[in-house]
């Protein structure tokens, strides 16, 4: 069993020739577990921005969708969640790609461990202005009025909103310590309801491993392929916090 985490992959971000140099690390990355991955979660933010029209994707990022799709068709399940960057997913990349979508996060259970896994966005107190944000985008009313603006105009929109959001930034803040870290103060309320090993999250734009206040429980978060090349593995016995140097 080897069980790979990763997220915050944020293709599109930056100059186009920036956003391809960082696409070929993915996928060299990808190239280098699938002889021994046998399942692969991807936790949001693939893309810096996405929106499926009826009948128009964004253009480009086609060597790592075509790998993941090379992935799938080997036999290795992809899971792939939404994130706040690219939480309009509407079933374009299930159909092409064969990948599974999530859009809250779930529980799973690997070698007799439980595992709780999600993007992060939107979780633990505060942050309420983009919780607000975030039921706007997800309206079904205000993403069928969004389908139709021109794709043109649409994802230029898209573009200039998510280059400004503080999440794709290239600067990223140290660990603030349990009492401040939003997801460490989520994970801390759900152990007191379920059991859980592993809270596995990205978002935060940091490589974390943080065991929780009862000793056992552990909160990871997988960091970002912007700054940091790092991912998650579990091999059925032990989870590690791991960086990837092509």
């Amino acid at each position: 069993m080897n069980i790979y985490f990763a997220s915050d992959f944020h293709l599109g971000l930056n100059k186009p020739t920036l956003s391809k140099e960082r696409e070929k690390v993915i996928v060299s990355w990808l190239d280098s577990i699938k002889d021994n991955a046998t399942e692969l979660f991807i936790l949001g933010d693939l893309f810096d921005y996405w929106y499926e029209y009826k009948k128009v994707v964004p253009k480009g990022h086609v060597r790592t969708l075509a790998k993941i799709a090379e992935l799938v068709e080997s036999g290795i399940p992809v899971h792939l969640f939404t994130g706040n960057h690219d939480l309009w997913m509407f079933g374009y990349l299930e159909e092409e790609l064969g990948v599974k979508i999530y859009k809250k996060p779930t529980q799973k259970e690997f070698a007799g461990k439980q595992f709780y896994l999600g993007h992060g966005d939107g979780l633990g107190p505060a942050d309420h202005g983009y919780k607000f944000l975030k039921k706007i985008f997800s309206s079904k009313v205000n993403q069928w009025l969004f389908a139709r603006i021109h794709p043109n105009t649409g994802i230029k929109l898209m573009q200039k909103s998510s280059h400004t959001s503080r999440e794709s930034q290239s600067d990223f803040t140290p660990f603030k310590g349990p009492e401040k870290e939003w997801l460490v103060q989520y994970a801390e309320r759900k152990i007191k309801d379920i059991n859980i090993d592993f809270f596995i999250f990205g978002h935060r734009h940091l490589p974390i491993d943080f065991t929780l206040s009862n000793g056992k429980s552990r909160y990871i978060n997988t960091g970002d392929w912007i700054n940091h090349n790092s991912y998650a593995k579990f091999d059925g016995k032990s989870l590690e916090l791991l960086t990837y140097n092509p």
